[in-house]
């Protein structure tokens, strides 16, 4: 098992033992803005937000929210994007003692239906621009005023809009542009305007118990694949939240008064919440947000916020590494640059680098892992260290080790099994699903409570972990177990990839074979004969079984909303092809 604590110092630093407050999420906030006033909270297409400021719009929400009903234990669906309001919600909520669930703002009808019954939402929280999207699941739960009884549970939604968050001119383009082709929200006694709620803010009481969360009580609920591979309800404590904003500081900080991160991953997701907003928030730090990544748009906001981090998935810094305007910004601002959520590739990380050399920083893209069920990231390489493929050391008071699948037995040095941790960010559990609970939060001999991730990966004679594969993506061909990510790191290495994905493909006798999709850099053709230099490519360095017996080009390969490559997708798409086919026949 891996002890964390005599490692420290590859962090840069060895603090004391972390102390973690009982405090609430909200709690932590107001205490940050109590010490740093007049530092910038919230960075938002041309207008600063004080944390002053933005400590008395959370507590005046708050009192407005309470007043409109809203309860402890209450539980509410927060769909935004990036944008004060999302901000301002998850700590208005959290004072009162109400659990925001926030969504990805695109998600379907149907999926917001299916969120808010999984958690039973009572409340929401949305943009004028998706309000209709509400609409059609809100006359299913009699709340948009037909009286009918539904299977939907919100019953009361709140609707703001981006009009009026933004400084000038962006203010008057959004009122002369996009605000114009949004229908009216037809507000009332179930649909509550933002504004109209902040407005009357000043004219309702304090709230009777302010901030009653304790610190291990329920803080925030996320919605994960999990470790089971279903749609789960993910509950996180408090304490969670806030140990997780603490070891980061500790871990890829130090986060001083005045440091800026570009929030660009959304709240929806772990890494954007935890890492993108809360633990820089409560550390004197400030958010620039942005609603929607586009590579091209983030230089101008580097030259004016100069931010001191950056976090993001693998596709990000690969855009960014292409882009020629960020390749030519003054990067010298940047001392911690952090990529997760996917496997990060050692070419991605080459090119993104030299990007940083060139414009003077110094800094590395250092790769972590973790999961929803342990808030986001757990085990993170570290400053001016680098090990290929391995994701680093744990966290500042997490544990790590690897078993051997199935059992609590740890794992050799470089022997592959599952990944498992244990510290203060693992969750509460699924919600209201004690079995599938069970199922990953295991306790092992030594007495603590482990966190089962399902992921294959193995730890080194130093320490490190190195994370191999999903268990799930695992191809299984003729018996002999198959690694898609060591398969896409040879294909990526070939000149002509720009990015590759691989999956498992039926086959008459092997059961399954494994196949490659590739996009294509700048001055390459999808020919026959490019598909055989790169399966020679593989055979070149790879087992026979592991090698794709085919190759097909795509122009582009389908994403996640978190910026994953979604080999479901492709592995959705191959099996229908393999059923028609079938049928044909």
């Amino acid at each position: 098992m891996y002890e964390s604590k005599p490692w420290l110092a590859h962090y840069g630093r060895t603090p004391a033992t972390l102390v973690y407050p009982e405090l609430s999420l909200f709690g932590m906030l107001k205490a940050d803005a109590e010490r740093h006033p007049g530092v910038a909270a919230l960075e938002f297409m041309g207008r600063s937000t004080s944390k002053a400021r933005l400590l008395d719009r959370i507590v005046r929400m708050s009192r407005a929210l309470a007043a409109s009903g809203l309860k402890k234990g209450d539980r509410a669906i927060i769909c935004l994007p990036n944008i004060p309001q999302a901000v301002i919600a998850f700590y208005a909520l959290s004072r009162v003692g109400a659990i925001p669930a926030p969504i990805h703002p695109l998600s379907t009808p149907s999926e917001i239906l299916g969120f808010a019954t999984l958690v039973s939402a009572s409340w929401a929280v949305t943009l004028d621009g998706f309000y209709p999207r509400f609409a059609e699941i809100l006359r299913r739960g009699g709340s948009s005023g037909d009286g009918q009884p539904g299977d939907c549970p919100i019953r009361k939604t709140i609707v703001c809009s981006i009009g009026g968050e933004t400084g000038f001119p962006t203010s008057l383009g959004y009122a002369l542009g996009p605000a114009r082709k949004i229908a009216p929200v037809p507000y009332g006694e179930t649909v509550l305007s933002w504004r109209g709620l902040e407005a009357r803010s000043g004219s309702v009481p304090e709230l009777a118990e302010p901030d009653p969360l304790s610190a291990d009580e329920p803080a925030l609920i996320l919605f994960s694949g999990g470790s089971t591979g279903e749609s789960k309800a993910i509950l996180l404590s408090n304490r969670n939240c806030n140990a997780l904003a603490i070891q980061t500081d500790a871990a890829g900080g130090p986060i001083l008064p005045g440091d800026a991160i570009l929030s660009i991953l959304p709240m929806f997701h772990g890494f954007g919440f935890a890492v993108g907003i809360h633990a820089i928030l409560v550390h004197g730090g400030t958010c620039v947000l942005v609603p929607r990544f586009k590579a091209g748009a983030l230089a101008p906001l580097v030259r004016r916020h100069r931010p001191a981090f950056l976090a993001g998935v693998p596709t990000l810094f690969d855009a960014l590494a292409a882009d020629p305007e960020f390749s030519r910004t003054p990067l010298g601002s940047f001392k911690g640059i952090f990529c997760g959520g996917d496997s990060l590739s050692p070419e991605t990380k080459y090119r993104f680098e030299a990007v940083l050399k060139r414009n003077g920083c110094g800094a590395d893209l250092r790769e972590g892992y973790g999961m929803t069920e342990s808030v986001t990231a757990s085990i993170l390489m570290p400053q001016g260290e680098y090990r290929e493929r391995s994701i680093g050391l744990p966290y500042p008071d997490m544990l790590a080790k690897v078993v051997r699948p199935g059992t609590t037995e740890e794992c050799a040095a470089m022997e592959e099994g599952e990944i498992c941790v244990t510290g203060p960010t693992i969750m509460l559990g699924y919600l209201d699903d004690p079995e599938a609970t069970a199922q990953v939060l295991k306790a092992h001999p030594d007495g603590r409570t482990w966190l089962h991730s399902a992921d294959i990966g193995c730890m080194d004679s130093d320490g490190f972990f190195y994370f191999r594969q999903r268990a799930k993506r695992i191809i299984k061909t003729s018996g002999i177990a198959v690694y898609p990510s060591q398969v896409e790191d040879v294909l990526n290495k070939h000149p002509a990839v720009r990015l590759s994905c691989v999956i498992g493909v039926p086959h008459p006798t092997q059961v399954e074979v494994p196949k490659g999709f590739v996009t294509l850099n700048e001055g390459y053709s999808a020919t026959s004969e490019l598909e055989k230099e790169l399966i020679d490519h593989c055979r070149r360095q790879l087992i026979p079984h592991s090698c794709p017996r085919r190759i097909e080009f795509l122009p582009e390969l389908p994403m996640t909303r978190v910026g994953k490559v979604a080999f479901k997708t492709l592995q959705e798409r191959e099996t229908a092809k393999a059923s028609a086919a079938q049928t044909r026949s």
